[in-house]
């Protein structure tokens, strides 16, 4: 596998464990707005390239007919294998960044909101009704065209539900429909990076993956611990997820040996 990193803190991280696993790989910059590499990678096998840093970096990858490339991935949300242990499905709303202000009461309540789709526009994060219309009139108030790639537009697709009360919060590697790796990264409110999992969570993040062999050949899955149980958070682009305390020296040697 030749592995085309882009230069962050977590892939510095990446490049590391590649490093003591004798793994070659490549440094480059992605030129702003065109989105092409600075240098131009020398690819021996488009059909076995992997590409981690941020998550535009599939454009390049798909262009480039890159194989495994980046790994995209479906809105978790409509996965129905999953719906039934979802932490926000099943009390979502569904509203596009356009239909927030007619929408959305501005009656005091918080809510949990995020983008439905992988894309990273905005973090999913509680906000008051107030805040997230006076966000949505911002977006509205551009022309189309002054929109950066990347940032929320009108026609986004925002997922909000009420707050849960959130007692921890893990990451979980997921390749080939199997849990690699795992990090502790929040306990109540507090940011904390470990590697660790209870073992019920372990158990329920590899039988969430095995409900939905078909999602991806890798992928990121965040999980948590509620009042109520074990849920699933979310999902995220494993090329471009931070790594927190993650086994990076298994993950990386169990995607070089994918096919």
């Amino acid at each position: 596998m030749q592995w085309i990193l882009q230069q962050f803190e977590d892939t510095q991280k990446l490049a590391d464990a590649l490093d003591r696993l004798d793994i070659s790989y490549s440094w480059h910059k992605v030129v702003p707005f065109i989105g092409k590499l600075m240098p131009e990678p020398e690819v021996r096998d488009p059909h076995a390239v992997v590409m981690f840093g941020s998550y535009t970096l599939w454009r390049y990858a798909e262009a480039n007919g890159f194989y495994p490339g980046v790994f995209r991935i479906a809105p978790f949300v409509h996965e129905r294998p999953w719906q039934p242990f979802m932490l926000n499905g099943p009390d979502a709303d569904f509203l596009h960044v356009s239909e927030i202000e007619a929408e959305l009461p501005d009656d005091g309540r918080n809510w949990f909101i995020r983008p439905v789709a992988d894309s990273k526009e905005l973090a999913g994060s509680v906000k008051t009704g107030a805040d997230i219309r006076e966000t949505a009139r911002k977006v509205m108030a551009l022309d189309a065209g002054d929109i950066p790639n990347g940032s929320l537009r009108p026609d986004t697709l925002m997922m909000l539900s009420p707050p849960v009360r959130i007692l921890k919060e893990w990451r979980i590697w997921i390749v080939n429909g199997v849990v690699v790796t795992y990090s502790l990264y929040k306990e109540g409110t507090r940011v904390t990076y470990r590697h660790e999992i209870d073992q019920d969570a372990l158990v329920f993040a590899q039988t969430l993956a095995g409900l939905n062999q078909d999602y991806s050949p890798a992928y990121v899955m965040d999980i948590c611990r509620t009042d109520e149980g074990l849920r699933l958070l979310e999902t995220n682009c494993i090329n471009a997820a931070g790594f927190y305390s993650a086994d990076l020296l298994k993950l990386a040697a169990t995607i070089d040996a994918m096919e």
